[in-house]
């Protein structure tokens, strides 16, 4: 099981890896190798979020998401592929953990009569100072 937050656990049994020849770097073993890993995890047919959690996946992460709601992640970031496994697991668990997590709302505010005071205080003065630098040929 894979625990993402305290409330929001995924079941390894719901997600599906397969490995591919990777590119970049690796001698001889380039071609022979599978070490990129693949994950996909059934986003729509999972319990482990609302549905407005997946929309927001869905929303945040529109190239990972494919439009069955499947997720697809990939990883060919060494030449060993149970390590590309495990970096797929964490992309997941940080994609999921940034969609779970529900921004606050922002209240709109005022500045106070005594900062927009200030400011134009600040204004006047620094316009005085530059008045002052030119001078006048006439």
């Amino acid at each position: 099981m894979l625990h993402v937050t305290s409330e929001v656990k995924i079941y390894l049994s719901e997600i599906e890896f397969s490995y591919v020849r990777s590119a970049g770097p690796g001698g001889q073993n380039v071609n022979k190798v599978a070490s990129k890993a693949v994950l996909r995890w059934n986003m729509g047919a999972s319990n482990a979020l609302n549905d407005e959690q997946k929309r927001r996946l869905a929303r945040l992460f529109p190239s990972f998401v494919t439009k069955e709601g499947e997720v697809v992640i990939t990883s060919q970031l060494t030449r060993d592929a149970p390590k590309n496994r495990e970096d797929c697991l964490h992309k997941l668990c940080k994609m999921v953990k940034k969609a779970v997590f529900v921004p606050k709302r922002r209240i709109p505010t005022r500045p106070s009569l005594g900062s927009v005071k200030r400011r134009l205080d600040e204004k006047s003065r620094k316009s005085e100072k530059i008045k002052r630098r030119k001078i006048n040929f006439e």
